[in-house]
């Protein structure tokens, strides 16, 4: 099966877009349909394209609604239309004005149906598509009949009120949610327009996609790295803030990594492309930011469920309202049919339906801006609701920056050089941290090792000039020497040790300082290592952590992690951190798997559910804040949504509200909560 993805032009109601979703849902043709309204994208996964059949759905619901597949070129907005409703409207007011200031009935009369034709025009237009459609009950169309209503038994003004109240509030709706929308897209502003390709003594101008691995880029001061590369020309300093969310520069020269998304700051630099477009950092940051909001929150789906009960029952109680009031009370019918529909504007879900994925969407945002990738709604929102994080210990507490601080001889045979050789050679071959601090950066003639074999979780084995190496921890050979506070491999030449190297590995700076604000949360901090007990104990002893598990085979963390899972309560989480590389069993066990990637990293990108783009572990506290803070916002709009909606229900009931309360009701308030959304892109963290 293939990904196809459309982009929604025009769609302006999150309710629609709900009601979308669920009708390519239950036609069966597709899987994973979701529809984005943040983004105004549709993404479903198929055999083949379904294009006219995702057209038909959208035109029964949403005709007004543009469908395209989305390419680089559909991501811009259109604004002209914005345009031509606000000259509308700002025209419907003042000839209503004028209505009122002139005194000769006939122009009066003129202007004031003017009046009614520029304000009404929209809402009329979607209406009577509506109304060919079998939905006589959408919202515009109520709109309508309570205008023409007011019009017809002589109140002029109060149908002009009713008009403009409702569009003027659709004004500032979509205002606000496209002011969301290019303030996230701002955030994540990091795509690189084009790429200066070299061409012998000059350049060319290409986009970033048509880059191939080899090619030679020029980038120039000001410009954004459009490829990831390595720089063979040149000196300057990057500022890769939109990738880490770190201010400081990061100072490159000959033989250096640029990465693409960073902003060249000082001097020119010619670098030869390692990888393409659509495999760099920066596209896989662009692609998971973007399908971010495709896995919804529980409590999104527990929204989108209520809003199916919600609308119904409102409108039955509608109904209800229009025939029992004049048999209880003294109201004609004309009177209680005009409240019951104030009843069904009142109703419309809108500012639930938009409120609760926006203010995801704004802080899934927010993360990405500080460095740190959230794969999706329903992992920003398990975020606070973490009680216990495991930490490994290598990479993770610590640098993983290991350093060769000794060689012992154990076997006069054998010189410290011999032993260091022998140990260089097995390493050769492995990505592990340990291995690479070892090797030194040394480039090994690796020609005559044979039978080269790694052992999970042990080391290494291989022959070399007719005899058997081992090269690994006190596991993999037989040894009576003991660990004492520093991490050792072990040569072992034909079962006999000749020899072991101790490293040494630095703590950073923050472990201590996150471990004990974690716990001021009352979370629960435990650590797993592969290294000896008292390598392990010194390391948890400086950050002040008591759980403490040491000679882990990967098998070994993943048993433990599922018994620590096994007796959680059942509405907290577990979030393991690891490197993102080692430890992918046990990330993706995790109720939360966390990486440390570090940027560049992409195996680290699709191990986990969250990703820390520098290795500081500050940043899993800035996600866990942005989560609470996001979850507060998310419960303010929907108290203030609910209540506002519940308070005008019960005062138009008594007949103390007319429609525009109810419009206020409606598309106020969802104005008001998408504002409230947007202070989660200010957040300071």
């Amino acid at each position: 099966m293939k990904k196809f993805k459309y982009t929604l032009q025009g769609l302006d109601c999150a309710n629609c877009a709900r009601k979308i979703e669920e009708a390519i849902k239950k036609s069966g043709k597709v899987e994973n349909a979701v529809v984005n309204f943040n983004t105004l994208t549709l993404s479903f996964m198929a055999e083949n394209d379904e294009e006219e059949f995702v057209k038909s759905v959208v035109a029964k619901i949403e005709p007004n609604v543009a469908v395209s597949p989305l390419s680089n070129d559909t991501k811009k907005e259109k604004t002209g239309t914005d345009v031509i409703n606000v000259i509308r409207f700002s025209l419907g007011i003042v000839a209503a004005l004028l209505s009122m200031i002139i005194n000769v009935k006939v122009i009066s009369e003129i202007l004031i149906i003017l009046s009614y034709v520029l304000l009404m025009y929209r809402v009329f237009k979607v209406a009577i598509k509506q109304v060919f459609k079998n939905k006589v009950l959408d919202e515009n169309t109520l709109i309508c009949i309570s205008a023409v209503g007011a019009y017809a038994v002589g109140k002029h003004m109060e149908g002009v009120m009713v008009l403009a109240l409702y569009e003027f509030g659709k004004i500032l709706e979509a205002k606000a949610i496209n002011n969301t929308r290019r303030s996230i897209k701002s955030l994540m502003d990091i795509k690189p327009e084009y790429a200066n390709l070299k061409s012998g003594d000059s350049f060319i101008q290409v986009s970033p996609e048509q880059v191939k691995i080899g090619d030679i880029v020029v980038i120039k001061p000001g410009e954004r790295v459009p490829v990831d590369g390595t720089v063979i020309s040149g000196q300057t300093n990057v500022n890769n803030s939109a990738l880490t969310g770190e201010s400081k520069y990061v100072s490159l020269g000959v033989g250096d990594h640029i990465l693409a998304g960073g902003i060249n700051i000082d001097g020119a630099v010619e670098a030869v492309v390692d990888k393409e477009y659509a495999a760099t950092t920066v596209a896989s940051i662009l692609e998971l930011t973007e399908n971010a909001t495709d896995r919804k929150a529980k409590t999104e789906n527990t929204v989108a469920s209520l809003a199916k009960i919600y609308v119904p029952c409102v409108m039955v109680l509608a109904v209800l309202v229009a025939i029992l009031l004049p048999l209880v009370t003294d109201l004609t019918y004309s009177q209680s049919i005009y409240r019951g529909l104030i009843f069904l504007v009142i109703s419309c879900p809108c500012a639930i339906a938009i409120s609760v994925p926006l203010s995801y969407f704004c802080g899934i945002g927010k993360a990405s801006s500080i460095g740190v990738l959230v794969k999706g709604s329903d992992y920003l929102d398990s975020l606070k609701d973490i009680s216990t994080i495991v930490m490994d210990k290598t990479g993770t507490i610590t640098t993983g920056k290991f350093s060769v601080s000794n060689v012992v001889v154990l076997d006069e045979k054998y010189t410290k050089e011999e032993v260091l050789n022998l140990c260089k050679l097995g390493e050769s071959f492995s990505n592990h941290p340990i291995a690479k601090a070892i090797l030194d950066g040394d480039k090994i003639d690796s020609s005559k090792v044979k039978n080269y074999t790694e052992i999970s979780g042990k080391g290494i084995s291989f022959e070399y000039e007719e005899k058997h190496i081992l090269v690994g921890n006190k596991g993999l050979v037989e040894t009576t020497h003991e660990n004492i506070d520093s991490t050792r491999v072990y040569v072992s030449v034909d079962k006999n040790v000749i020899g072991y190297l101790e490293l040494e590995d630095i703590l950073k700076e923050e472990s201590a300082r996150v471990v004990s604000k974690l716990k001021e949360k009352g979370i629960h901090v435990k650590m797993f290592t592969g290294d000896n007990e008292n390598v392990a104990r010194c390391v948890a002893s400086e950050v002040k952590i008591d759980d403490v598990y040491y000679n882990m085979l990967p098998q070994d963390k993943y048993s433990e992690l599922e018994q620590i899972i096994g007796v959680k309560d059942k509405n907290s989480k577990v979030a393991f951190v690891g490197d993102g590389i080692n430890d992918s069993p046990v990330l993706a066990l995790a109720d939360i798997g966390i990486s440390m990637g570090g940027v560049g990293s992409n195996s680290a990108i699709e191990a986990s559910d969250v990703v820390i783009m520098t290795d500081n572990l500050e940043k899993i506290l800035d996600a866990m804040n942005i989560s609470s803070f996001t979850s507060k916002i998310i419960k303010q709009n929907l108290i203030f949504a609910l209540g506002t909606k519940i308070l005008f229900l019960v005062l138009s009931t008594i007949g103390l509200t007319g429609m525009a309360f109810a419009i206020f009701a409606d598309v106020g308030v969802t104005v008001l909560t998408i504002l409230n959304s947007i202070r989660i892109l200010n957040k300071k963290i």
